[in-house]
């Protein structure tokens, strides 16, 4: 589980995020919601320690992170796979070498055993035999999956995922969710998501922290959303048709239980 605990952090006069506390499951999918500018990014940057807040707590399993010595850094930031918005891949690289990149960084393995691990999580993200294409060779959704590859081949507790679906249609978005969530429950991961896309905070929003400008407006989980009588959290999660019929679905077969 990751807590923080009263996090504050500006630049210069702008405060960015006030006094946030929030946790994050351990075992689940955490989704950090919000409109553009209400601090998603900067809070999850203060989380993986590339923003020192101006004050509070992220606690790692008991151990405050920014009491934690540079070595102890290290080892933390080794449990920590992250999925960037745009991918990152580098271009000059094959799959292979991309994938290969985090194992040549931080592990001894014998490159035969590197070679093993990177087949194992190729086949994992279902893109077996693809070693040798380039980013540039490869679709979108691929380039994701290239992406979510490299972040567990660490074999991370925990996993940051900006904005996964960016850029997807429709029916790859929902092939990444769905990939997500079975990486989280099948490795046990800490996942990490920050996301603008609805579906995905009904499909796998096991636990979600909605920001609204700079302050946790709300905390839940996407059942909990349904029955929310927080208007800004309504306003915003609901805004499109889609799930306005889930709410009505959910409530519904609510109230049909009751009976």
């Amino acid at each position: 589980m990751i807590e923080v605990k009263n996090i504050k952090k500006s630049f210069g006069d702008r405060i960015i995020l006030q006094d946030i506390s929030a946790q994050m499951q351990a075992g689940k999918c955490n989704l950090i919601i919000g409109t553009s500018g209400s601090g998603k990014t900067v809070f999850t940057k203060c989380m993986v320690g590339l923003f020192e807040p101006d004050a509070g707590e992220i606690i790692y399993e008991g151990k405050n992170m920014l009491h934690m010595s540079n070595e102890e850094k290290k080892l933390l930031r080794q449990d920590i796979g992250m999925l960037f918005q745009g991918s990152a891949l580098f271009d000059s690289m094959t799959v292979e070498q991309n994938i290969l990149f985090p194992l040549d960084m931080f592990t001894r393995l014998s490159q035969a055993e590197k070679k093993k691990r990177c087949n194992e999580v190729l086949e994992r993200v279902n893109l077996k035999d693809a070693n040798k294409k380039y980013p540039s060779e490869i679709s979108g959704g691929m380039k994701k999956r290239v992406g979510i590859a490299r972040a567990i081949v660490l074999n991370p507790k925990y996993l940051f995922c900006d904005e996964p679906n960016s850029g997807l249609d429709p029916q790859t978005s929902l092939l990444i969710d769905k990939l997500i969530k079975e990486i989280t429950n099948e490795f046990n991961i800490t996942t990490i998501v920050v996301t603008h896309d609805m579906n995905s905070v009904m499909e796998i929003g096991d636990h979600i922290v909605y920001l609204h400008q700079g302050r946790k407006q709300w905390e839940g989980t996407n059942k909990d959303i349904i029955f929310s009588k927080d208007e800004l959290l309504n306003n915003f999660i609901f805004a499109s048709d889609f799930l306005q019929d889930a709410k009505q679905m959910r409530m519904m077969e609510a109230n049909g239980n009751k009976q």
